[in-house]
């Protein structure tokens, strides 16, 4: 791999919502690395973007900032019809990528991807930041260290309630754009995570169906798994249910307890639950205010050559695979 000796110098294609709190602080934040550019279609908002946040660099073309010669990484925060196009011309430019979940519209897409980074030796990695999460982290320790003993089982439900919306309004319920509604916009975090603790899944089946009348995506989705050592997994996702019956957990049990804890409650803070007997213990977690700064760290080291991909292209082909089959 091509790493960048020095500083990082980002551009952001697609400085909309995520950017503004979640990631785009955040590169200014980490250790060797500054936001120098950014670019949304809409150059007005861009040079809003820019102002607001001490950009010193704004763009309404996603080529123009790629072949800035002050900008050496690229973040492509947009949806994901257009990562590949983005990300393709990036590497070609000879820039590493961080590129935003859902990595692609589907594998073959993603598949792309991985190739040309290994053709090209440019650096890559996927946005699966709740791997940087101290919560999450703990979760893999505690099940690495079998604290709830042999892992059988992992339950994990999603329950939102049902929004009146359309794909005008909101493109992650276009699956054009999206990939598969907000399944496909919300699953692969979850199930990155269960990936990352378990490995790639042993085998795994699928369905999706559509309840609701809102918009054209799938709303439902079951998804079954059978993880090493042939621990089962069982999810349930549907957009389609009561404010009263809103839920999200996920637990894992094992044959001497199990832990329990959500994907989504809080950008500021979570819980989960360790079960031993009739004993339950409570572990609280704060985030960061810039919620992906520890996975950009991580990601800024290892495009400079200083430390590991914490989540690569091939990983999240894996996740996608799982999720188009659905």
């Amino acid at each position: 791999m091509r790493f960048i000796d020095g500083p990082l110098r980002w551009g952001i294609i697609g400085c909309g919502d995520v950017c503004e709190v979640k990631s785009g602080p955040a590169f200014s934040k980490i250790d060797n690395s500054s936001l120098v550019a950014v670019m949304r279609r809409d150059a007005d908002k861009a040079a809003d973007f820019a102002q607001r946040h001490h950009v010193d660099k704004s763009y309404g073309d996603a080529s123009a900032l790629i072949n800035d010669p002050g900008v050496n990484a690229v973040y492509i925060a947009t949806p994901p019809s257009s990562h590949e196009a983005y990300a393709l011309e990036a590497m070609k430019a000879g820039k590493p990528v961080y590129i935003e979940k859902p990595i692609a519209l589907n594998s073959a897409s993603c598949r792309r991807m991985l190739e040309a980074s290994e053709s090209m030796g440019q650096p890559s990695s996927v946005a699966h930041y709740r791997r940087g999460l101290d919560l999450f982290r703990r979760v893999k320790q505690l099940i690495n260290e079998g604290a709830i003993g042999r892992p059988t089982l992992v339950q994990l439900n999603l329950l939102h309630p049902a929004k009146p919306t359309s794909a005008n309004e909101n493109w992650r319920v276009d699956p054009g754009v999206s990939g598969g509604g907000l399944f496909f916009d919300l699953a692969p975090h979850q199930l990155d995570i269960i990936y990352w603790i378990f490995g790639k899944p042993l085998s795994f089946k699928g369905t999706s169906v559509k309840q609701g009348v809102f918009y054209d995506a799938p709303d439902v989705t079951s998804l079954s798994m059978v993880l090493r050592d042939n621990v089962f997994f069982q999810g349930l996702w549907s957009f389609n249910v009561s404010q009263s019956q809103r839920h999200d957990s996920c637990r894992i049990i094992g044959d001497k307890g199990s832990v329990t804890f959500p994907f989504f409650t809080s950008f500021t803070s979570a819980s989960i639950e360790i079960t031993k007997g009739e004993d339950t213990t409570t572990e609280s977690f704060t985030f960061p205010v810039n919620i992906q700064q520890p996975m950009i760290q991580q990601v800024a080291d290892y495009f400079r050559g200083k430390g590991k991909n914490p989540c690569s292209l091939a990983e999240a082909l894996d996740t996608i695979e799982i999720m188009e089959n659905c």
